[in-house]
C-alpha cells in the first residue's frame, strides 16, 4: 500500500508540474466584517484585484465586530484566527479590518486602494522558488520536495465561492446598506506541515457544491506563501 501511494506521488508530481514559465499567482487575501463600517468599499478594492493576470483573491469574514449589531454571514472562528497569525508575524498590536495581507508578506489597510497595488506589484518581483503541487482524482494532493522556510511550512486548503456575494445589512453600523463581496471564503482546513520533502495530504468534502479549491504552502503561523495552486 506504501509503495503504492509513493508511486502514486511521483506520477502526480511528474505530472502536475507544468512548464518552468508557469507562474505562482500573488494571493491577496482580505479579513473584513459585514459590520464594520470601514469595510464597505473594501469588496470593490478586491472585484478589481482579481481581474488582474496571476491575482488570486480571497475573502474571510471575521467575527470580532459581531457584537456592533450584525452577525456577519459568512465569518468563521478559524478565519480570525489566520488573522491573528498574521498579526504576531507583522509584530502588529491587534486586528483590524478592512486588512489586506499579500502573499503573506506584506500587509495593509484594503483603503485606499492604491496601497494594495502598489504591495501587489512588490509581490509580483519577488523571487518565487514553489513546490509542485498536484490533485489526484482520489481526493488527494501532493506537494513535490523543494526549500522550506526556516521553521518550516504548512498546507491549507482553502474552498470559496466565485460568485459576487450581495449582503443586505439590516442592524449595526452598516444598517440600510448592501455589502458586496467577492471570492468568499466557505473552508478553510490546515492539512499539515511539510519540511521539504514530498508528502500527500487527503482532501476533506466540500460544505457544498460550486466552491472553487485551493491548496495554499505557506510558512509556519502566518508566514509567506510559497505556493499555489488551484484544482
Amino acid at each position: 500500500m506504501r509503495k503504492a501511494a509513493l508511486l502514486w506521488l511521483a506520477i502526480a508530481l511528474a505530472g502536475g508540474a507544468g512548464p518552468a514559465s508557469a507562474r505562482t499567482p500573488v494571493v491577496v487575501e482580505l479579513f473584513t466584517s459585514q459590520g464594520c463600517s470601514s469595510c464597505v468599499g473594501s469588496g470593490q478594492v478586491m472585484a478589481d484585484l482579481a481581474s488582474e493576470p496571476h491575482v488570486l483573491t480571497l475573502t474571510f469574514g471575521v467575527d470580532y465586530w459581531d457584537y456592533l449589531g450584525w452577525p456577519d454571514t459568512f465569518a468563521q472562528p478559524a478565519f480570525a484566527d489566520r488573522q491573528r497569525a498574521y498579526m504576531s508575524h507583522f509584530a502588529q498590536r491587534d486586528v483590524y479590518t478592512p486588512q489586506l495581507v499579500v502573499d503573506g508578506r506584506l500587509q495593509t489597510p484594503a483603503l485606499p486602494a492604491d496601497k494594495a497595488e502598489a504591495l501587489v506589484r512588490e509581490a509580483e518581483r519577488a523571487p518565487h522558488d514553489p513546490p509542485d503541487v498536484a490533485f489526484s482524482g482520489t481526493g488527494r494532493v501532493a506537494v513535490g520536495g523543494g526549500r522550506a522556510p526556516k521553521g518550516g511550512a504548512e498546507v491549507w486548503l482553502i474552498r470559496y465561492d466565485p460568485h459576487e456575494q450581495s449582503v443586505a445589512v439590516k442592524s449595526g453600523e452598516n444598517r440600510g446598506q448592501t455589502v458586496v463581496e467577492h471570492n468568499v471564503v466557505r473552508q478553510l482546513v490546515r492539512l499539515g506541515g511539510w519540511s521539504g520533502r514530498p508528502k500527500s495530504f487527503r482532501l476533506p468534502p466540500s460544505p457544498s457544491d460550486g466552491l472553487v479549491t485551493v491548496v495554499i504552502v505557506q510558512g509556519a503561523h502566518g508566514g509567506r506563501i510559497i505556493g499555489v495552486k488551484t484544482a
